[in-house]
């Protein structure tokens, strides 16, 4: 490719990670919102969280975009950029997903500390604060990783409203140099280099929040058999 053609493929590459960078925000606060709002003791607001999840986790992404750009502007008279737009609607979309690793991270917690909370007098916000996130949030890395790999590939459907993220411009140069195996395959390699890196950064941050509270990530453990064991004799 010439030149050109790879800026074009960088300036996707740009703006596929600033919409990551977006719409990963937007998720994580929607997540840990609808998530404890999930655990809330008013059956009102546990009911309104469940409908908001139901509702998000059970439509497509990509009908989402195609409503927030293409169906709401003309209901409210007003037009998102396509930067705005994709964020809303796959922030909304993958925090509803996340929403129920909150609740179920926060589910695991030991009864026994919530009790403990109870009984040194603790408000509910106090008891969330100070006893169940801070046990709750490493478990949640290793699922929010996996979320986050999820929401980085969904990026891509953003390219129906015509931005310019990696897939919109890997196609543009495919139509321009009418070479598919060759562009799709770098496409695919940068694809996989952002996630890998995402990972790494997910697992030291796993790490670091599980050491914080006296936790470490498990190991895989490699069981060595006794050399009198081999081949069943003993």
């Amino acid at each position: 490719m010439t030149s050109g053609l790879w800026e074009l493929v960088l300036q996707g590459v740009w703006v596929t990670i600033q919409l990551l960078f977006f719409s990963s925000l937007l998720a994580a606060a929607v997540s840990f919102v609808i998530g404890v709002a999930r655990t809330h003791r008013l059956w009102v607001v546990r009911f309104l969280a469940g409908v908001y999840t139901e509702v998000f986790r059970g439509t497509s992404a990509l009908v989402m975009i195609f409503w927030v750009f293409f169906v709401l502007p003309p209901a409210f008279g007003w037009q998102l950029v396509p930067m705005w737009a994709g964020t809303l609607a796959l922030g909304l979309t993958y925090g509803a997903y996340g929403s129920e690793i909150v609740r179920g991270a926060l589910g695991a917690v030991d009864p026994a500390q919530k009790e403990g909370g109870i009984a040194l007098s603790f408000t509910p916000w106090q008891r969330m604060k100070l006893i169940l996130l801070p046990q709750a949030v490493p478990e949640m890395i290793p699922p929010f990783s996996n979320l986050l790999i999820e929401l980085l590939k969904g990026t891509a459907l953003v390219s129906i409203m015509g931005m310019g993220d990696l897939a919109f411009s890997g196609n543009l140069v495919r139509l321009a140099l009418q070479e598919s195996a060759e562009i799709y395959t770098y496409i695919l390699l940068i694809y996989f280099v952002i996630a890998f890196l995402l990972t790494r950064v997910m697992r030291g941050l796993e790490k670091k929040l599980k050491a914080g509270v006296g936790k470490t990530a498990p190991k895989r453990k490699t069981v060595t058999p006794e050399p009198a064991e081999i081949g069943g004799v003993r």
